[in-house]
């Protein structure tokens, strides 16, 4: 028998009675690994969130370049806390190939924040400036509302690409059909 990560030997699956046991029996390890998603996550909104509002309030930086300036910073932090806490009994082949999937996905969900930034800023801002031009409106587009649409997108792509599960190709296996006429 082979041994987990965790050293313990496997034994027979123990099955909670209840809908609520079957459901935690199943999706048990996808809660586990919310839950560490969300406290990196939290870690690094709050840094994002200071940064932001120190770099635009205190230094004067333009709206989408602090916050581009403040994802990156916090998306660091993040790659370390979900590598090394989140994901850390997934397989680790190439830590050059997940850094850069991370900061791919990143830049992806940064287009989605400053997306719903520029969004409610310009769009909307340009028909009501006194409602969409203030920081509050900022916060609301960016923090709530793109963090929310981007953090859904980036649990995704980092469970699926870039912190994979051993055995789980990362590109398709393409099988050339044989001539069977031969």
């Amino acid at each position: 028998m082979a041994a987990t990560m965790t050293g313990e030997q496997p034994g027979p699956r123990q099955t909670r009675r209840g809908l609520v046991g079957r459901l935690l029996d199943r999706f048990g390890h996808l809660v586990r690994e919310m839950s560490k998603f969300a406290t990196v996550g939290g870690i690094a909104f709050l840094i994002d969130f200071a940064l932001f509002n120190y770099l635009t309030s205190s230094r004067g930086v333009e709206e989408l370049t602090a916050k581009t300036i403040s994802t990156v910073i916090a998306a660091s932090v993040a790659f370390i806390g979900n590598r090394f806490w989140t994901w850390r009994h997934r397989q680790r082949n190439n830590p050059a190939r997940e850094y850069a999937l991370f900061f791919l996905f990143n830049a992806v969900g940064l287009g989605i924040a400053v997306a719903c930034l520029a969004l409610s800023r310009y769009g909307l801002g340009s028909i009501w400036p006194s409602v969409f031009q203030t920081r509050l409106a900022d916060n609301v587009a960016s923090y709530i509302v793109g963090t929310g649409l981007g953090t859904l997108f980036r649990f995704w792509s980092y469970r699926r690409f870039v912190f994979v599960e051993a055995g789980t190709p990362t590109l398709p296996q393409v099988k050339p059909e044989r001539d069977h006429r031969a």
